[in-house]
């Protein structure tokens, strides 16, 4: 090896691990203490608490849920991330909810865009995405979505098993955990450890690259959904 083809490859080496280190540069916190929802807010307060260490919404008899709510994280937007944490919900099959990701809080308090579904397994939306008041399905559970620049969308399965077969792992009414990451326009979705759906977002109009992070609390029958361990790393 001559000494430019060295110094080359030295160079090459070095450009390499410093892509490779702007890639994984990244900050872990820890989004909720188990005790108060400090950092955390609604428009509308009484559905949300703090149960067992966990953040808990609750529509109730007493207290119904007419119109979908959102408990808005306040540390600012997020744009590249991992996010992970463990939900549970109770319910009748109607039982919905979601974790709202680079979303947009409306005058209303209502929140739109990026959601990843939970629900009852009975319905097909846990571990789908939902784009909020937006453009709706974008991926159901057990498939790859690209959504081309003009908004049509090819959608392909990640695997050849059943979609249903990501859910074995899933136990209803026990604690379940997330793993939600969005990369650029790449949004990827894993339940216990499990890839459930995956969105390549193309849509300049309609995409958003970065926006808040939100739990909600989906109108209908009375229901509880819980949180915790909530986890956010950002990703440089």
């Amino acid at each position: 090896m001559t000494l430019m083809n060295l110094r080359l490859t030295v160079f090459l080496t070095a450009l390499g691990s410093l892509a490779a280190g702007s890639l994984h540069a990244e900050e872990t916190k820890s989004l909720f203490d188990g005790k108060t929802l400090d950092g955390w807010k609604a428009p509308v307060m009484s559905y949300w608490s703090v149960n067992d260490g966990a953040i808990t919404a609750t529509s109730s008899k007493e207290n119904p849920c007419d119109h979908n709510q959102f408990l808005v994280w306040q540390g600012g937007e997020i744009a590249n991330f991992e996010l992970t944490l463990k939900f549970r919900i109770e319910g009748t099959e109607k039982a919905n909810s979601g974790v709202q990701v680079r979303s947009q809080v409306e005058a209303d308090g209502h929140v739109k865009g990026y959601q990843v579904d939970i629900a009852d397994p009975a319905a097909p939306y846990l571990g789908a995405v939902y784009d909020e008041k937006g453009r709706k399905m974008l991926a159901n559970r057990g498939y790859r979505t690209v959504v081309n620049v003009d908004g049509s969308m090819n959608s392909t399965p990640l695997s050849a098993d059943d979609p249903d077969a990501v859910l074995e792992s899933y136990k209803v009414g026990e604690w379940a955990e997330y793993r939600i990451r969005f990369i650029d326009n790449k949004l990827e979705v894993f339940l216990n450890g499990v890839q459930t759906s995956e969105v390549i977002d193309h849509q300049k109009e309609e995409r958003e690259m970065s926006g808040v992070l939100a739990l909600q609390l989906h109108s209908g029958p009375p229901m509880t959904v819980q949180f915790k361990d909530i986890k956010l790393t950002t990703l440089d």
